[in-house]
């Protein structure tokens, strides 16, 4: 059986001018013949195209194949002669050499080149890595040239990062002070690119990062560093979003990487709205399970974007549902109905599947009256998805109707009590001292109007991984809450959750090389 890149390598290309040509874009900035940047700002279509989201129920440790549903969908819509185009995420590095591998699809589902898109592809998380260190040097280089500003050092609470799994930098010592690394794609500048609409906005979320307090607690922005020019410089070129192509040449616009376990999940917005001015449907994902990367889809992005899915396609399959049983199902059908959008149910089919695992969700989904397809993209391509798309088609003719499930003047305790309640299905919740004295600073600085950003485990709806299935009526455990001043959000994180992640104990990195033909093996 031949693995993704072999795969790959069997399709023909298109000139990345050629695809820009099936959306009507002809300024490319062309990274080779294979890959280019867009220039949104060029972009002048008024009309907006038919918005279709996908996610999955919770997600065992491989996932579930929601890039590849996404993907899959995306080449039956175009084949069925539909204007589409993605709008996917770019993958870190820290999956690609850790556990979970590539994120590019996968079989004959695929986005590419497969190969520069899982590594550096066009600078994008090493503009933001330099962009987001530069800000931390600048920090420490003000307290040790005098100080003018009476930063306090204990106060900081704007962290390094770097785009690999890198446990032992969770904690460090710096000369004068502790400090921690966090993941590139869990950087709040990482979800300032994403939310950002045009440069201007950039500029002005930039300035407004907060970086520490003073001796008087009085909190001190990054504006204050006379830093964002040169911030600016450094993301001119990453706000720009990535024009590829599928196997079956789609075009698919990647940009933007922040995970969902602790971050948003989802691609930039500027790529989205791109994207819906370029296509008559639009194909996007939010990470994780439904109840991490589309509530922070819907309930963030969409907010700040003015976006309205037209319809959710949540990913199941039988190795999920076997693990987690189908009241886990269940469990993100309820949640996802709070939305008021469509949904589809997209059983991901894989070969060993049995076929009384396939008829139980089919059946469980017609009992309550869910709409529910086969996809086979992974093996079949193109043709895999025929079936679901004829029913995203359908569905997309429905009225945009977006509801909220909280609004921005009620208070961030009544926010996660929503989340906690509705989305997680707990009944208690319990603050740390240190989320308990953050809730205080968050009042005093008046940011209770800011929606919330929960980071948890992606292996269960609550805040313990161990808790599988349709966790009811627990306690959830507030451990920390940052704030995002620039991205303009409150993070909270529940449980044990970790913002750098560490490498497995037989990484990713050992199975990828360069062979006699300077060809990149072992990406997947």
């Amino acid at each position: 059986m031949m693995n993704d890149i072999e795969i790959a390598k069997k399709f023909k290309k298109e000139n990345i001018i050629n695809i820009g040509e099936k959306l009507n874009i002809n300024n490319l900035e062309l990274y080779g013949n294979y890959k280019a940047k867009v220039n949104f700002k060029e972009i002048k279509n008024k009309k907006e195209g038919k918005l279709v989201l996908v996610t999955a129920i919770t997600p065992t440790k491989m996932g579930e194949g929601k890039t590849t549903v996404s993907i899959g969908l995306a080449d039956s819509l175009n084949y069925l002669g539909k204007k589409v185009c993605l709008a996917l995420r770019e993958p870190s590095m820290g999956p690609v050499f850790g556990v979970k591998g590539g994120a590019t699809g996968g079989g004959y589902a695929q986005i590419v080149p497969m190969e520069d898109i899982n590594l550096h592809f066009n600078g994008d998380f090493h503009a933001i890595t330099a962009a987001n260190n530069l800000l931390c040097s600048a920090i420490d280089n003000h307290i040790f040239q005098g100080n003018k500003l009476k930063i306090n050092k204990d106060s900081i609470c704007f962290n390094r990062c770097l785009d690999i799994n890198d446990r032992i930098l969770r904690n460090i010592t710096l000369e004068n002070r502790e400090d921690h690394f966090q993941i590139t794609a869990a950087s709040e500048i990482m979800t300032i690119l994403c939310l950002a609409k045009d440069y201007n906005d950039l500029k002005n979320r930039l300035d407004n990062i907060l970086i520490g307090f003073d001796y008087d607690s009085k909190p001190i922005y990054a504006k204050s560093l006379n830093i964002t020019g040169s911030l600016l410089v450094l993301l001119k070129d990453a706000m720009k979003p990535n024009l590829v192509q599928t196997l079956y040449n789609t075009p698919a616009l990647i940009h933007g990487g922040p995970f969902a376990n602790i971050s948003i999940g989802c691609n930039s917005l500027i790529a989205t709205k791109t994207a819906l001015k370029l296509a008559d449907i639009v194909v996007t994902e939010a990470g994780f399970g439904s109840d991490l990367g589309a509530e922070k889809f819907l309930n963030i992005k969409c907010r700040v974007g003015n976006l309205k899915p037209n319809c959710i396609v949540l990913v199941v399959t039988t190795k999920a549902i076997n693990y987690n049983g189908l009241e886990n199902l269940e469990a993100h059908l309820d949640n996802l109905k709070l939305f008021n959008i469509p949904i589809i149910v997209a059983i991901n089919k894989f070969e060993d599947d049995k076929d009384e695992d396939i008829e139980i969700i089919k059946n469980y989904c017609k009992n309550k009256n869910i709409s529910v397809k086969i996809t086979t993209a992974y093996k079949n391509g193109n043709m895999g998805s025929l079936d679901l798309a004829k029913e995203v088609i359908e569905k997309v003719k429905n009225k945009n109707s977006l509801k909220y499930l909280y609004k921005l003047n009620d208070s961030i305790e009544e926010k996660i009590k929503v989340l906690a309640n509705k989305i997680y299905h707990a009944k208690e919740i319990e603050y740390s001292k240190e989320a308990t004295k953050q809730l205080k600073i968050i009042n005093e600085l008046k940011l209770n109007n800011l929606p919330i950003c929960i980071a948890k485990t992606q292996y269960s709806i609550s805040d313990d991984a161990k808790k599988i299935g349709y966790p009811k009526n627990y306690k959830i455990f507030v451990k920390n809450i940052k704030i995002y001043s620039g991205a303009s959000f409150i993070v909270v994180l529940l449980g044990d959750i970790l913002t750098m992640p560490g490498l497995p104990k037989v990484p990713n990195y050992e199975k990828i090389y360069l062979n006699k033909k300077e060809e990149i093996k072992g990406i997947f």
